[in-house]
Order: C-alpha cells, then structure tokens, then sequence
C-alpha cells in the first residue's frame, strides 16, 4: 500500500516536471491529428534522438527517457503513433491497436517517417539521429531500420523479434542494438534466432545484450517487471551506442 502511494505521488510530481521540459509539437497524417513532444533544447543544432513509445502510446517511461537524454546533449522527439483521439486505455484496446500496425507494417513505418521529420525540423542534425524504442516502440526501432530510415543507428529495448515470415529478409546495412530481457516470455526462441538470421544476411552492424532474471518491459518503473540493477545497466548501454554513433 505504501509502495502504490509512493508511486501515485512520483507519478504526479513527474507529470509536472514533464510539463515544463517536454513541449508539444502537433503534426499531421493525412487527417489524422498527431501530437507528438519534443525537448526544451528543440532549435538548437545538436545530434537528435527520436523515441518510438510502448503499446499504450506516450508513457513516463518515454517521457524520463527523453528529459534524460536531454542532459546527455540531444534533441529527443517522442513520436505520437496512434494520432489524436486514439490512445489506448487498457491492456485490450493497445494489444488490438498495437497489433494493428504490426500486421500493416508499412502504416507504421510511415509514421515513424512522419515523427523523424519533425526531429530533424527542431534542430536535429540530420547525419546525426538514432531510433529508439520501448516495447511496441522496440518493434517499431527494427521495423525503421527495415525502412531503410536515415538514421545513425537503431535500438530496440525490450521490443517484439517476431517478423511475418512470408517477407523477405533485405539488407540493413546499419548498426542495431537490441536489449532483450531473458525471461521475456512474448520473444519466443524462433523469434530470437530468426531476428540474428535476417541481420546476418542484412549485413547489419548488429548487437544483442540479454539481461538476466528480466522479465518483459524490465525498464519501466510502473511495471511490476521492474528490474533497477538490470534497467540501469540498460540505460548505460543505451549512452554508450548513442555515443559512439552520434558523438
């Protein structure tokens, strides 16, 4: 009970902070409204990272993620996925939702596009961007690195491996790095293996980091996943591959 509380309240106090640090930039698809949100430091010309959010659209867990990466010396966008009026509101309606652009890669592709524009136009230096993503927003990381997105490098945290079989794998020809959870019981051993086949034959610049005694969304406080050894072990790595490739 104490803990719940004690989370309420950080959540609340996070909500604030996030307020001022984060502003929102709207866009469009077509008709569909998007609201996405972009760091203070937006204007500037520094290397930009954009992050592509859980199954249940922009959380405080994208929100940390982009307010930390901040102080690192980046212009971080958060990308609205689903648009405006769509935002999922339990577990059911993100699993249908998320699904859903899963199934219609290409929608998601396009807008993950959509979002890295909106980067680049707050200042991002163009030959100088990563994707990251949470989750869903992992999934979405490798499907931009299929797109062939222009960007410096790719990561995928916690994110679904599983790519429909009947495509064909192409070349990637980009750097990838995927933090996988070990007891992530959605990423099945076939999906693991078939992910290190298509970035072997995509002569990708490829890394996988596994973390023990983690279960699916290990980095996110709210989650009852919550791993801090093994999400602050993440976030190191997460720096590490940003500094190498944009710094």
């Amino acid at each position: 009970m104490i803990r719940s509380l004690l989370l309420t309240a950080a959540i609340a106090a996070s909500g604030t902070l996030f307020s001022q640090a984060l502003k929102t930039v709207s866009y469009q698809d077509g008709n569909q409204k998007l609201k996405g949100l972009v760091t203070s430091n937006a204007g500037k010309k520094l290397p930009g990272v954009l992050i592509l959010p859980a199954w249940k659209g922009i959380d405080n867990e994208a929100k940390t993620a982009a307010t930390n990466l901040e102080k690192e010396g980046y212009i971080v966008f958060i990308a609205d996925i689903y648009g405006e009026g769509n935002t999922p509101t339990d577990n059911a309606s993100a699993a249908k939702t998320a699904g859903y652009y899963k199934e219609n890669f290409a929608a998601y592709q396009k807008r993950i596009s959509l979002a890295l524009e909106q980067l680049k136009k707050n200042g991002a230096i163009p030959e100088k961007i990563a994707i990251i993503g949470y989750c869903f927003g992992g999934t979405g990381a490798l499907e931009a690195a299929r797109r062939k997105l222009p960007a410096a490098g790719f990561v995928s945290i916690h994110g679904g491996l599983a790519k429909n079989l009947e495509r064909k794998n192409e070349e990637l020809l980009t750097k990838i790095l995927v933090e996988h959870p070990a007891d992530d019981q959605s990423v099945t051993a076939e999906d693991y293996s078939n992910l290190v086949k298509e970035m072997n034959e995509g002569k990708a610049d490829w890394q996988i980091i596994t973390y023990a005694n983690s279960k699916h969304t290990f980095t996110n406080p709210e989650s009852p996943d919550y791993n801090p050894t093994m999400a602050k072990r993440a976030w190191n790595h997460t720096l590490m591959f940003l500094k190498e490739i944009l710094k």
